[in-house]
């Protein structure tokens, strides 16, 4: 009996602990995408091109017209999602 309730109470201990690191972890991810946007519209604003780093193929694949190998391309050389391939490869593509 004793022994059942101390580790419940542990569990407990640990569940409550872990949430204030999640929520914490999730404030510091929306303030870096906030500093990103707003990076974003500092360099649109001033027309700086970032070529970013050098894609193997992404350029080569939009010269050819084929959008679909170059987001393939992108997201294996930089592991990202898809959706942020698709973002990334149409900014390249609209040469910003």
């Amino acid at each position: 009996m004793d022994t059942t309730l101390l580790l419940t109470g542990a569990l407990v201990l640990a569940l409550l602990l872990q949430f204030p690191l999640r929520n914490r972890r999730d404030g510091v991810s929306l303030q870096l995408a906030e500093i990103e946007r707003r990076q974003r519209l500092i360099m649109d604003h001033l027309g700086i091109v970032d070529r970013g780093p050098a894609l193997p193929g992404v350029r080569d694949h939009l010269a050819r017209g084929d959008k679909i190998k170059a987001i393939k391309a992108y997201r294996e050389a930089t592991g990202v999602d898809l959706r942020t391939a698709k973002e990334a490869v149409e900014a390249i593509a609209e040469g910003r």
